[in-house]
C-alpha cells in the first residue's frame, strides 16, 4: 500500500479566518491525506519547520485578508534554503489586495515558485485533484 501523501496547512502571515482552515482540515483529511495544520497567523518558518519535521510532499498556504502576496513573497526560496527544494506550495484564497485580474495575480504567484494558485471560492475538490495529479503513485 502507498503512503499516505503528508500536507502541511495553515493560514499564513497576521490572518486569524480559522472556519476555512478547518474545513480545508477536514476535508483533505476525510480525502485520505495526513495533515499537519499549523492553524492561523502562521510566518513562513512555522510552514518550513512543520514540512521538515513531517517530510511532508507539499505545502498548502491559505489567506483571506488579502495580503497573502507579501506574507508569501520569498517562501520557496527559504524552502529550498532549508533542503525542502522542489516541496509543492499551493496558495489559495483572497490573495491579494482589492480585485485584481485573476490571471496576472496567477503569473505573480507562479513567478514567486508556486505550483498551485487558487482565486477565492475553489473548491476544495480541485485541490484534491491536483495533488492526486502531482503524487500519482501515493495512495
Amino acid at each position: 500500500m502507498a503512503r499516505k501523501i503528508k500536507l502541511v496547512l495553515g493560514v499564513i502571515g497576521s490572518d486569524c479566518h480559522a472556519v476555512g482552515n478547518k474545513i480545508l482540515d477536514y476535508s483533505l483529511t476525510e480525502a485520505g491525506f495526513e495533515v499537519t495544520n499549523i492553524g492561523v497567523l502562521s510566518p513562513q518558518e512555522d510552514f518550513i519547520n512543520a514540512a521538515l519535521e513531517t517530510n511532508a510532499d507539499a505545502i498548502l498556504v491559505s489567506s483571506l485578508y488579502g495580503q497573502g502576496e507579501l506574507d508569501c513573497k520569498g517562501l520557496r526560496e527559504k524552502c529550498d534554503e532549508a533542503g525542502l527544494k522542489g516541496i509543492k506550495l499551493f496558495v489559495g484564497g483572497n490573495i491579494v489586495v482589492g480585485k485584481q485580474n485573476f490571471d496576472e495575480v496567477h503569473k505573480r504567484f507562479t513567478a514567486m515558485g508556486f505550483d498551485h494558485v487558487y482565486p477565492p471560492g475553489t473548491p476544495v475538490e480541485t485541490t484534491i485533484k491536483d495533488l492526486h495529479a502531482d503524487f500519482p503513485d501515493h495512495a
